[in-house]
């Protein structure tokens, strides 16, 4: 079950977190693992660890807020295999603020990875998977796509934006039997949630009451997002697009 054997993937912001799980999870389902990564060092950590445990991964230095970038990341691939069967869009970044105090470079930079970078990666990979009739394309969204966060408006307003580009994308390709899912995480532990973390005044409070806010009363692991990846990548999903997969410990039940 859910077996990716002989897949060919590409993950993105792969170097850490969410990314770095998924990667290894779909090389664990047998799975051809590429880690397009900005952080060269961080994306070969990453590509030598899975082929430590006898997986196949190679990591491709890109940043998907240039469109040239991600163009040469997807030649790459598809020069090398002539396809690509798996494209996860999870490279993302943060930022806190609200209309009084987020800025118009404060939401260019958001989008232009958040939004643009989604869009970069995949129109390359999609044309390939459209040529073959078929592929799966998994977007990381967040539970900030669906429900607002206080003091997270251009975060949220590239994460609802991700969530309209994968019903459109899952609609325009559908009759290439091209599929388009996201996945909606709540708070996960992740390095980039621990450093933020670390910012407040009370490390240890701010971290009880992220995981309070939750219906379960924890953060989420990365592994357990990672799982979801590899359901909507595989052959079981295969009647699954357009689809916004919530995964927050319940944090949107009450909302």
């Amino acid at each position: 079950m859910f077996s990716l054997k002989d897949k060919v993937a590409a993950v993105t912001g792969a170097g850490s977190g969410i990314g770095e799980a998924i990667a290894h999870a779909l090389s664990r389902r047998g799975a051809m693992v590429y880690l397009l990564e900005r952080n060269e060092v961080e994306g070969a950590r990453v590509a030598s660890a899975i082929q430590t445990e006898r997986g196949a991964a190679a990591s491709i230095v890109t940043d998907v807020a240039s469109t040239a970038s991600c163009e040469a990341a997807a030649k790459q691939i598809l020069d090398a295999h002539g396809r690509c069967d798996i494209l996860v869009n999870n490279a993302g970044i943060g930022h806190v603020g609200t209309a009084l105090t987020t800025t118009a470079d404060d939401l260019d930079r958001m989008y232009a990875v958040n939004v643009k970078g989604v869009l970069n990666m995949s129109k390359p990979i999609l044309a390939s998977m459209v040529a073959r009739r078929c592929g799966s394309i998994v977007n990381m969204a967040s539970v900030g796509g669906v429900v607002a966060i206080k003091d997270r408006l251009a975060y949220c307003a590239t994460k609802f934006a991700v969530v309209g580009l994968t019903k459109c994308m899952a609609l325009d390709h559908a009759d290439s039997t091209v599929r388009v899912n996201c996945i909606c995480p709540g708070r996960v532990e992740t390095p980039f949630v621990q450093q933020r973390i670390s910012e407040y005044p009370d490390p240890k409070k701010a971290y009880e009451e992220m995981a309070a806010s939750q219906a379960l009363k924890r953060m989420g692991k990365p592994e357990e997002i990672a799982a979801a990846a590899v359901y909507l990548a595989s052959d079981e999903a295969a009647f699954v697009t357009g689809s916004c997969l919530l995964i927050d410990g319940g944090l949107s039940v009450g909302k």
